[in-house]
Parts: structure tokens; C-alpha cells; sequence
């Protein structure tokens, strides 16, 4: 109980303003709840200061209520979604994803951006987003600036292909199916993806939302991989490696999480309420990185993390529209 107590301040506060901000980012899903529980943390931890009884409840949220909502966000996931957009996309979208995976760490190390953040960044760029920055960070533990700064990369970007890639889109001809692809392929964030393919119509809508949960399914191999490198770095010389440290309880209940839902076993009523939880809680986790970053930790991380979100997000947006034309998919 005592331990509890504990947490209640910090943990309270978190899930109050991650609360206000998931509320918020329903109604602008542009900018969404993670950026704003984020930027939330931050107005407000600065202004309270540091409060060592606030550190252990945020702590909690950052690491413990992350974990929990990986899990939930693997009972979105179904390894069906690939039969359903037919083998015939996944040369865009594995060409997309393999480019960028390769280019962020040597663009990143050439920038000069330091490891966690071009980590996070790349996966963020690759894959979708807030989430996939959530999950990996809760595998390798990254740091809370490393978080903060990686988010806001992602939602500039969000911002930007919201706004440009509809006109785009008209302007290169593309099909109600080819700009689903394309958004799906290239816009970080789902709430994103859905809010610019909206605006082009209701057949890239319903395209681009099963192209982006498809490639969402990579957060799988990249979370796992991560999990192993760091592992093994960890315990480089030692003669045995505990599982747990190979790959984290958490992550293996996000697999069986997926697994489970790809059969069938997960009723259909619960995906709403699954995603929406996962959302909140999400949301309530990077708040409460917030609160425990400093802004000026944030404000040093200069420009060069802006700068290869960039450079990633356009040659992901291109190479998938050169994969498209070479695969018919235009």
C-alpha cells in the first residue's frame, strides 16, 4: 500500500493530463494525443518544477503503462491483413520500408543525430509512427528526451503530408486505390493516413487504412530484433542469457496478443474499445515522459532529428511512388 501511495501523485497526474490530451486528439487527429500528451508533459513539468513525490508515478506510467498498452495495441494486429490487400502491394511496401530502415541509421550518423533518436526516428518514419516509437522504446528504454524529440519529428510530418498529399495526389493522376497505397505507405501516423485519404475519398480511405495496418504488422520483427541486439549487447561475455532479457514479458504477450487476434479469437465488438484504450494509454505513458523531460533537453536536439525525419519522409513518399509505377499500382 505504501508503495502505491507512492505512485498515486505522479501516476494520477499523468493519466489526468493524458486524459485531456487523448480527449483533444480525437478532435484534431492531425496532431493527435501522443503529441499533445507529450507537449502537455512538458508545459507542465516545467512549470512545476522538479517534485521528486511526482518521480516514481511517472516513472510507473512511462515504462509499466507503456508496456501494457504494446500489449493492447497487438490485439489490433492480424497477420490476415496481408491475404486481404493481396500480395501484390507488399513490393511498395516492403521496398519502402527496407529503403528506409537502411538509410535512417547512415543518414542519422552522417546528421550527426545521436543513436536513440535516429533509432526512434527511423522505425517512426518506417512503420507508423507514435506507436512504433511507443513499442520500441519500450524495448531498448530509451530515454525521455529521445522520445519527446522523436514525436515531434513525426508530427511535423503528419502535419505536412495531411495537408500536401491530396493535392498531390490529383495533380499525379493517381487512383482512389493507388493514393490509398501511397498514403498507407507513406504518412507516419494511422490517425494521419486516415485524415488525408479522407479527404481524397471513401475507396482510398478503406485502401490506405488496411495498407497501413499491414505495415504496422513490421512492428513485430523490428520490436523483436531491437530486443535481441540490445540483449546482446547487454550481456556481451556473460556465458547465459536470461529470455527475459532476450526479449522482454511484454513483448511476447504483444505477440501472443497478435497471434490471438489473427485466429479469430478476439470478438469483433472489442476493437474499438481496444484501440481506444491502447490510445489513452499511450498517450498517458508519453505524458509522463513529458513531465519527467526538460524542454531544454529538448530544445538542444536542434535541428539535425528534423532534419533526417525529412529526408526520410521524402524518400519514402518517392520510392513508393516509383514502386507503384514500376508495379502498376498507379
Amino acid at each position: 500500500m505504501r508503495g502505491l501511495r507512492g505512485l498515486l501523485p505522479g501516476l494520477g497526474l499523468a493519466a489526468g493530463l493524458g486524459l485531456l490530451a487523448h480527449l483533444l486528439g480525437t478532435q484534431v487527429p492531425v496532431v493527435g494525443g501522443p503529441v499533445l500528451g507529450i507537449l502537455l508533459g512538458l508545459v507542465v513539468g516545467t512549470l512545476l518544477g522538479p517534485r521528486p513525490a511526482l518521480s516514481a508515478g511517472t516513472g510507473f506510467a512511462a515504462k509499466k503503462v507503456l508496456q501494457t498498452a504494446v500489449v493492447l495495441l497487438g490485439l489490433g494486429l492480424s497477420l490476415g491483413q496481408v491475404a486481404r490487400i493481396g500480395w501484390e502491394t507488399l513490393p511498395v511496401m516492403l521496398g519502402t520500408l527496407v529503403l528506409a530502415l537502411a538509410a535512417g541509421p547512415l543518414i542519422g550518423k552522417w546528421l550527426g543525430v545521436e543513436e536513440e533518436i535516429r533509432t526512434l526516428v527511423t522505425v517512426g518514419t518506417s512503420i507508423c509512427g507514435a506507436s512504433a516509437i511507443a513499442t520500441v522504446s519500450a524495448v531498448t528504454g530509451a530515454a525521455g528526451v529521445a522520445v519527446a524529440v522523436s514525436v515531434a519529428v513525426i508530427f511535423v510530418y503528419n502535419a505536412l503530408a495531411v495537408l500536401l498529399f491530396p493535392v498531390l495526389g490529383q495533380v499525379l493522376g493517381l487512383s482512389q486505390e493507388g493514393f490509398g497505397l501511397w498514403a498507407g505507405t507513406a504518412v507516419n501516423d494511422t490517425s494521419s493516413v486516415v485524415a488525408a485519404a479522407t479527404v481524397y475519398g471513401a475507396v482510398a480511405t478503406s485502401h490506405a487504412v488496411v495498407v497501413k495496418l499491414t505495415r504496422t504488422l513490421m512492428i513485430i520483427p523490428i520490436a523483436v530484433s531491437q530486443s535481441v541486439a540490445r540483449a546482446r549487447q547487454a550481456v556481451d561475455g556473460e556465458a547465459g542469457m536470461p529470455w527475459s532479457r532476450l526479449v522482454p514479458p511484454f513483448l511476447v504477450l504483444f505477440l501472443v496478443a497478435a497471434a490471438v487476434n489473427s485466429v479469430g479469437l478476439v470478438p469483433a465488438s472489442w476493437g474499438d474499445p481496444v484501440r481506444e484504450l491502447a490510445g489513452y494509454l499511450t498517450t498517458v505513458a508519453l505524458t509522463a515522459i513529458g513531465l519527467g523531460t526538460p524542454v531544454r533537453a529538448v530544445r538542444d536536439a536542434g535541428w539535425r532529428p528534423l532534419a533526417l525525419g525529412g529526408v526520410l519522409w521524402v524518400i519514402v513518399a518517392v520510392s513508393s511512388l516509383v514502386l507503384m509505377r514500376l508495379t502498376g499500382h498507379w
